[in-house]
């Protein structure tokens, strides 16, 4: 009973102070996405909007390699040690993969054209932004699996600001174009560099442990699951722009700038997610932590539809009168765009906790499937609803991510068996 006290005030000291960071960062992941789309008006920002829904696309594909690394790291500081050659692996795994993904959305020409406008070098900003984003995410598994939270915080605040300050350096020097913003929003993915000396002491590259192909499988199941989670999140545009094309350009561009602003915080939940990883090794580990875990999950899904009401309708009331603050006069949103992207958004955030959960057990199949009834469900809707792009792209923002929510529920409510302190079996 008191270790799961002191657990809980350990865990709790450590949402505290990853909070901060992620308020700092939410609030400077804002400034680049408004200035640009500003600066570019509401049919030009399809371009830019585009860009970084590719970018940031891959880089949420990367957060499986965090989760999977604090899980790693953290199991390796129970037994006293530190994360070894799955780690590497790992890393090596996901940084192939996404450079793979950026490679074919370059030199294939029908993508070229519909991601970056035939821009190249927006293809090769991709390339590099997605490389660094493996070494970035892995920088912060390994740093929150070993409790390093004021690094691991500082990274956070760190990767928003970077791109704030190469972007004002842009605009010192009079570069506004399209691939100048490119280039601040991908500056982020480097920020690791600033801490490769914390980093690299959590690492025992002889430490021995599973061998490529486990390792390979999971990282790729994980992966191919944040793939599906970032189509209905940062790759959303896209995904409206195939399955549901048409409408005027400049409505079209008004509903996407206003989603972006929706979902810039959800691209900066996975340190929420990384640390609620080790947090559910920590808790799976007795009888009496699972059955505390269970009710959080509860409570949780409660608190997901609660405030997703309540957003709904606080967007619904001064949903257009915010966009028009934030992008300018030529943005006219309708409220209940805003009100249905809010739902969508909170109830995003309890999925992408919640599978988490799903990764600490390593049911990384259970994770495939949720995120898999979430994008068909999302792209279905976008197929079969009648009426025009608008109303199409508002009704899969609500209906993939429900029907999501409802998939994961039975999941990680369902008693998963006995599971050994400090061990993370695969249970269902």
């Amino acid at each position: 009973m008191t270790g799961d006290r002191e657990l809980a005030k350990e865990t709790g000291r450590s949402a505290g102070k990853i909070g901060v960071s992620l308020l700092v960062a939410i609030g400077l992941g804002y400034v680049l996405t408004l200035l640009a789309t500003r600066w570019l008006g509401p049919e030009n920002s399809k371009v830019f909007l585009s860009f970084w829904g590719i970018l940031m696309g891959l880089g949420s594909a990367l957060s499986p390699l965090e989760q999977e690394l604090s899980r790693q790291s953290a199991v390796a500081a129970l037994d006293g040690g530190r994360a070894g050659r799955p780690a590497l692996r790992a890393l090596t795994i996901g940084a192939v993969t996404v450079a793979v993904v950026a490679v074919v959305t370059l030199v294939v020409p029908v993508l070229s054209d519909r991601l970056y406008a035939g821009n190249t070098a927006l293809g090769v900003i991709v390339l590099c932004g997605a490389i660094s984003f493996a070494c970035q995410f892995a920088a912060r598994g390994l740093l929150v699996g070993q409790q390093r939270i004021r690094p691991y915080s500082w990274l956070v605040i760190a990767e928003a600001a970077v791109r704030v300050v190469v972007l004002f350096g842009i605009v010192a020097a009079g570069l506004t174009g399209l691939t100048s913003f490119a280039i601040a929003a991908a500056a982020g993915s480097f920020a690791w560099l600033l801490f490769v000396r914390p980093v690299t002491g959590l690492v025992d590259p002889h430490a021995e442990g599973e061998g490529w192909g486990p390792v390979t499988a999971r990282i790729l199941i994980l992966m191919a699951g944040a793939g599906l989670t970032a189509s209905v999140i940062t790759g959303y545009p896209a995904m409206v722009s195939l399955l549901a094309p048409g409408g005027s350009d400049a409505d079209v561009g008004v509903l996407f700038a206003t989603l972006t602003v929706s979902r810039v915080p959800l691209l900066l939940l996975s340190p929420l997610q990384a640390l609620a990883v080790p947090t559910v090794v920590r808790l799976s580990g007795t009888a009496e932590g699972m059955h505390r875990l269970r009710r959080l999950l509860a409570l949780g899904a409660v608190g997901t539809v609660v405030l997703g009401v309540v957003g709904a309708l606080v967007g619904l009331l001064i949903g257009p009168w915010l966009v028009e603050l934030l992008y300018g006069a030529k943005f006219v949103a309708q409220g209940w765009w805003v009100a249905w992207m809010v739902w969508g958004a909170v109830v995003l955030t309890a999925l992408q906790l919640m599978t988490a959960v799903l990764v600490a057990r390593k049911q990384a199949n259970k994770v495939l499937v949720t995120w898999a009834v979430v994008a068909v469900a999302t792209a279905v809707t976008l197929l079969v609803v009648p009426g025009d792009p608008i109303l199409k792209a508002v009704a899969g923002l609500a209906a993939g991510p429900t029907l999501g929510l409802a998939v994961v529920l039975v999941f990680v409510l369902r008693r998963p068996g006995n599971l050994p302190a400090g061990s993370n079996v695969t249970v269902g």
